[in-house]
Formats: structure tokens, sequence, C-alpha cells
């Protein structure tokens, strides 16, 4: 496995090592003991979800406070491009974001650490996307942090578009007003 940096303090880019041959190919999505060597530190996992989408639905910018989550995030069709926003406070990236394009092509995973707001804008016809997370889901803790907040100038490659939202996602709070972590 590939570890990646990417702008801010925390995520990182996996990319597995990949067997093809004339059949096809063959990768490890996840192993443990290689993911914990590759991020520093051991992670386990409690809940394993899958989203299914169309074009130009953006889902985000999710977090928990109180039961924060790690997230592993991939996609096993089409394309999405992936938003994490770092919400540390301590962090010298406060406040700043990265994306990358993740796809079935690419095969390519994010790590997203506690203390992150994610998100993501599906870029092809459809995607589904799996991802790990290190806490369980709990609405009484989610929070969603506004997806066009001009603090963050997040350039979601929407181009003249509208992306389609949830109505939880349409009420998202703005950076200013959403709680932040350390």
């Amino acid at each position: 496995m590939k570890a990646i940096a990417v702008e801010v303090e925390g995520p990182l880019i996996l990319e597995p090592r990949v067997f093809e041959d004339a059949r096809g190919a063959f990768f490890e999505s996840y192993h443990a003991a290689r993911f914990a060597e590759t991020i520093g530190r051991e992670v386990a996992f409690v809940q394993d979800n899958h989203s299914h989408s169309r074009c130009d639905v953006l889902r985000g910018l999710h977090f928990q406070t109180g039961r924060e989550q790690a997230k592993l995030v991939r996609v096993v069709s089409g394309a999405i491009w992936d938003v994490a926003v770092d919400l540390r406070r301590n962090s010298r990236t406060f406040g700043q974001h990265s994306a990358v394009v993740l796809s079935a092509e690419n095969r390519r995973q994010l790590w997203i650490p506690e203390g992150f707001a994610h998100g993501f804008l599906v870029v092809s016809d459809s995607a589904d996307v799996l991802y790990k997370t290190s806490d369980y889901w709990a609405p009484e803790c989610e929070c969603c942090l506004a997806w066009n907040d001009p603090d963050l100038s997040i350039p979601w490659p929407l181009g003249e578009r509208e992306p389609i939202l949830s109505e939880k996602d349409r009420r998202g709070r703005p950076f200013r007003e959403i709680p932040t972590f350390g």
C-alpha cells in the first residue's frame, strides 16, 4: 500500500498494490496490520456504509461531535470528488480542505482521521461509495457544515450546475458557527 499526503495535515490517499493479468485484477482493499503501519496507529472500524448516488449528488459536509468518526472511503463503481475539511483548532491546516478524485478505475482510498468534516460530489453517471467508520452513526451527534461556505472556498467541480442535496445538507451551518475539535 502506498500512502500519499494531501494538502491538509492528517488525511492520506492510499493506493493498493494491484495484480493484473488477462483475467482481470486483484488487490487487497483493506488489511488491518498494513493499514495500521501505513497511518501509524491501529483503528478499530465498527461500521461499513454503502452509498449509491447519481451524477451531481453532493453529500456532506458531515461530522459528529462527542462520537468522532475516522473514515476510510473508497469507490467501487463510478467516480467522486471527495473532500475533507480540517476542523481541528490546534492543527496548522485548521479550516483548510483537501479534495481528491476517488474512482473504481484508480482504486484509491482516502483515509480521513477524526476531527474532519467529509463530503463528496458524484462526478460520473452514478457512483457506489463504501466507507468504514471508527464509531457508529449517532444522529444526535451529527453536524453538517455548509458545502458552499464562502470562508472555505471549496471549488466543487459543478460548473454552472446546481448540486442535488438532501434537506439536511441544504441546512448546513457556516464554518464560523459549527463546533470544532481540540
